[in-house]
């Protein structure tokens, strides 16, 4: 434990060398240290942020094994890979892999630079059916994730790979099939997204078009959503970054908690007219159909908004339940 007490700060106090470590070392709470490697890090770059720098969310569970998320700033998600019988063991222990991702990713080869993005594409061209040519090309796999590259030069891995969560659940959701079917050029949609990062609108549309899929196609959603909680759960065990994992159960969810609510409402007021008139009912039936998708009526700021509501009670109790921030770690 002594090694990795010291191993740690004498990484940290290189990186952060007019930083005072030593209250944050303590006991090695990671808790603190992962707060105060963010603090100090913002604070070089000049950034002062008035929310909470790195937010921590446990997974509702009325009994161990507890699961805690850890999102840092910009959105890269960890979590606990141990079988923890306490929140706040959770809690440590995803701080604790958040704290070791962050610091290793300030490491020089963790940078973007032109021989970093060369070896990249070598090893990419020889794992797909394309060619080292390809690269200069937008219009290819390759040269999609050069320009990609190219466009992040001086970013750390963990800041590319928080652009390219975007990419990845727009193909996903098949936002990116879309484009292509509206003749959007690569280069023009890479663009836009750099720029636009992901926020509770885009989950919102995201959350619609599987709702129109589930009026297709019922079940899909929970079908998907299985899928995403058994691949969240695997990735989180084995220590890897997990956003893409999460974001997935988050839209998803969001969707399922949607359709359901919309489902009652319809029960509720198909009951109503049977119960007041029906031949009322009747003629709801014989209505003809205008042809447009009710779904496309919804804001999707609503929805996000419902959604919210539905998680407060469950985030109110965590929070009550969950001891305070700088907890002493207890080894």
């Amino acid at each position: 434990m002594e090694g990795v007490r010291g191993s740690l700060g004498e990484m940290v106090s290189r990186l952060l060398p007019h930083a005072d470590t030593s209250g944050a070392f303590k006991d090695l709470n990671v808790v603190a240290m992962l707060h105060h490697f963010w603090e100090q890090k913002q604070a070089q770059g000049g950034i002062v942020r008035s929310e909470s720098l790195v937010v921590y969310e446990s997974a509702p569970s009325p009994s161990p094994p507890y699961i805690c998320y850890v999102t840092l700033p910009g959105g890269s998600c960890f979590g606990n890979f141990q079988c923890c019988y306490t929140k706040a063991e959770a809690r440590r222990d995803a701080a604790r892999i958040a704290l070791m991702n962050s610091i290793f990713n300030e490491l020089p080869c963790r940078r973007i630079t032109p021989e970093f993005i060369s070896h990249s594409l070598e090893e990419a061209v020889s794992t797909t059916s394309g060619c080292i040519g390809d690269a200069s090309d937008p219009s290819t796999s390759i040269g999609a994730y050069c320009l990609m590259l190219e466009a992040n030069t001086g970013k750390t891995m963990l800041e590319f790979q928080e652009i390219m969560t975007v990419f990845q659940l727009l193909h996903w959701n098949g936002t990116l099939k879309a484009f292509r079917e509206r003749k959007c050029s690569r280069q023009e949609v890479i663009t836009y997204y750099s720029q636009h990062p992901l926020d509770e609108c885009t989950r919102s549309h995201m959350a619609l078009d599987w709702m129109v899929r589930e009026r297709e196609n019922p079940g899909l959603i929970s079908q998907e959503l299985q899928v995403a909680l058994r691949e969240l759960g695997e990735a989180r065990q084995a220590g890897r970054e997990l956003r893409f994992y999460k974001e997935k159960k988050e839209i998803l969810s969001l969707a399922l908690s949607q359709a359901y609510s919309d489902d009652q409402e319809h029960s509720a007021r198909v009951g109503q007219w049977a119960e007041t008139d029906h031949g009322h009912v009747y003629s709801q039936d014989k209505e003809p159909s205008t042809g447009e998708d009710q779904l496309t009526k919804i804001d999707p700021s609503y929805v996000y908004a419902l959604y919210k509501e539905q998680r407060a009670g469950e985030d109110q109790l965590l929070k009550a339940e969950d001891d305070p921030v700088y907890t002493h770690d207890e080894e």
